[in-house]
């Protein structure tokens, strides 16, 4: 009885994808499964509902980051197994960070400590890439346009490397009810570095029941406005992208070495 009072508890900072179960990986329905305890957003957890019947579950909106964290840290520091799930990954502008920047605070030690994981997931980059042909086959920048934590002129400096890079770039957070004008200012940047007819993608929601995509131009992306929001991921090509068959490729190079169809007797 007294070993169940020190018991150490384990903390999961759970993946769980785009939403659909295809897209979880093996490890993320193994941990959640395991788990007593479910933490997460109240969007994030309602992704994993079937999965979660008979656990502790406690849910939070959207701007209480901190508190989740604190609380799921605290369940396993009291011997719980507790899985902190979010879409995506949790470790591309998702809750490890917060979780690792909390411990450190408190001293955790790794090795004595409670036992942390992150278990990784597929991200809006991956998802939202692979709906719409192959936009990432080269070097590419992804960038948030919520300047909640960051400061938007910094967020201006990242989107102009960017562009002057002729990265393909993935841009998370595009609108909000409350921001309205950054994705505006970026496309400009990229205005002023690529052609207006660069293929743009769109796409919300991705692999959900409300998943739309849209294949447009740097010049037209904002003819689309009412895609736009926090489940929405855009995608924009660099200088090498071209749209085949509604299709966003992006060549990786192979052509400069090799011929790419052989000729058949």
């Amino acid at each position: 009885m007294a070993g169940d009072s020190v018991k150490k508890g384990k903390l999961y900072v759970v993946g769980v994808g785009p939403g659909h179960h295809d897209h979880m990986t093996y490890r993320a329905k193994q941990v959640i499964d395991e788990s007593q305890v479910i933490v997460g957003y109240d969007t994030y957890v309602g992704l994993v509902e079937d999965l979660i019947q008979g656990k502790e579950v406690y849910r939070y909106a959207m701007t209480q980051e901190v508190d989740r964290a604190n609380q799921a840290i605290e369940f396993a520091e009291n011997g719980k197994v507790v899985s902190l799930v979010s879409s995506g990954d949790p470790g591309i502008y998702g809750m490890i960070g917060l979780i690792y920047e909390i411990l450190a605070e408190k001293g955790w030690n790794r090795e004595t400590g409670i036992y942390v994981e992150c278990v990784p997931g597929v991200s809006s980059l991956n998802s939202c890439a692979a709906l719409v042909g192959s936009p990432l086959m080269t070097d590419f920048a992804v960038v948030s346009m919520s300047d909640l934590l960051v400061p938007w002129d910094m967020i201006v400096k990242r989107v102009e490397a960017a562009a002057l890079g002729d990265y393909v770039t993935v841009i998370y957070n595009p609108a909000s009810k409350k921001r309205v004008h950054q994705l505006r200012d970026a496309r400009d940047i990229f205005l002023k570095y690529r052609k207006p007819d660069t293929p743009v993608a769109i796409i919300k929601g991705a692999y959900r029941e409300s998943q739309q995509v849209q294949i447009t131009t740097l010049e037209k992306m904002l003819d689309f406005s009412d895609m736009l929001g926090m489940i929405t991921t855009v995608i924009v090509g660099n200088s090498s992208t071209f749209n085949y068959n509604g299709l966003m490729i992006n060549p990786r190079g192979y052509t400069s070495k090799y011929e790419l169809i052989k000729e058949t007797q």
